[in-house]
């Protein structure tokens, strides 16, 4: 192992070491579940796998949002999938148990002929746990957990002022990618500085890198870097979109910060985007990403688009601007640029020959901190 490793090459390739990722860190955290418009009247529900759970958030008659795990009490069988409304009660497709909005066991059928002691009372679906924080719905597994406040607690005063709950979800900005990279090879690709002046060049040059400010916060990754002063010049006509309008000038910047396990926020002068990095297998990872805006009519949108259009087609350049537009390189997108060099990281530690080189000292200190804290979950579980 290099010595500025922290966690060896197989955390990235082996079956086994991504297994107890999913049991000892996704699958006892905090979980993202989405936006808290998303669910918003009774009977509404959401399915979401945190790991190995799969977990429902319900909204019952009372407008409270409650969590269970998604299995019936009696063969475990899931009882919803993705997301819609339930009338009054939650059916099971197998055998037809049912129960309502509060997890409470309401029906079986057959049971005075099949189950002649059966106490219903002691079989409501098990409760997990449902929170809303920054705009965002959260579950845990447990139905009495570390609070979300507190999870959050070190890092909290270093996100950005954005009040997201005074945004909407602007749909067309919706994106959703699955990659060919071990999950922590795209989170550390997201917190890694060193490569921001360099891949990025001609795609994310309206920030200063210079003078970015980064570090760890409790398990989370915190960080900022202010406007480019050009850009920040004459921001209202340079902003491709209108800008967040509760923002104090001396605050404005890119927070992006990474929320353990995997959640990062992109928190700037104009959106406020939740990057949810999803774990599939060894080599494979979902991310989906969904963006908030000012509330604004198309044609604003339009405005700002058109005014800004002579001064983007400057700035942004492809990294390789000879390439084919359809090779990530040549692409003229930051996030098809990431996409391309984390799928090549992981080929290349497939390789009998790689070997890592040397990690920069301090543009690469997040994604040795980062390692560190994925160890110290592991360490228990791992054999000598």
């Amino acid at each position: 192992m290099n010595k500025n490793d922290v966690i060896p090459l197989k955390a990235y390739t082996d079956p086994e070491w991504f297994d107890l990722e999913m049991k000892h860190i996704f699958s006892k955290n905090w979980y993202f579940a989405g936006l808290m418009e998303d669910i918003t009247e009774p009977g509404q529900y959401k399915s979401i796998q945190a790991g190995l759970n799969s977990i429902i958030i319900v909204m019952g008659r009372d407008h409270r949002l409650r969590a269970f795990h998604n299995m019936c009490r009696h063969k475990g069988t899931q009882l919803l999938r993705a997301e819609g409304k339930a009338q009054k009660s939650i059916t099971c497709p197998y055998h037809d148990w049912t129960y309502d909005l509060e997890g409470e066991l309401i029906s079986v059928p057959k049971m005075a002929a099949e189950f002649a002691n059966l106490d219903k009372s002691c079989l409501g679906l098990k409760r997990a746990s449902v929170d809303i924080w920054r705009g965002m719905l959260w579950v845990h597994p447990d139905e009495n957990p570390m609070s979300i406040t507190e999870w959050f607690s070190p890092v909290e005063s270093l996100l950005g002022p954005h009040q997201v709950e005074k945004l909407i979800e602007a749909k067309d900005y919706k994106v959703v990618e699955e990659i060919n990279a071990n999950w922590k090879i795209v989170v550390e690709n997201y917190i890694d500085h060193y490569h921001l002046a360099q891949l990025h060049s001609g795609t994310l040059n309206m920030y200063d890198h210079s003078k970015a400010e980064f570090g760890f916060a409790g398990p989370h990754f915190a960080f900022w870097e202010p406007l480019d002063e050009e850009y920040a010049a004459n921001l209202e006509k340079h902003s491709s979109m209108p800008l967040i309008d509760h923002i104090p000038k001396e605050l404005l910047g890119a927070y992006v910060p990474m929320l353990f396990p995997g959640i990062g926020l992109g928190e700037s002068e104009a959106a406020w985007s939740v990057f949810h990095v999803i774990p599939v297998s060894v080599d494979k990872t979902r991310v989906e990403v969904r963006t908030k805006v000012m509330p604004a009519s198309d044609w604003e949108f339009a405005k700002y688009s058109m005014r800004s259009a002579s001064f983007w087609q400057k700035r942004i350049t492809a990294k390789y601007p000879n390439e084919d537009s359809k090779h990530p390189l040549g692409s003229a997108d930051f996030m098809q640029e990431d996409i391309y060099v984390c799928e090549q990281q992981q080929k290349s530690f497939q390789s009998p020959y790689f070997e890592l080189g040397p990690s920069a000292e301090n543009g690469e200190s997040p994604v040795r901190e980062h390692q560190q804290v994925v160890l110290e979950y592991l360490k228990p579980y791992l054999s000598e």
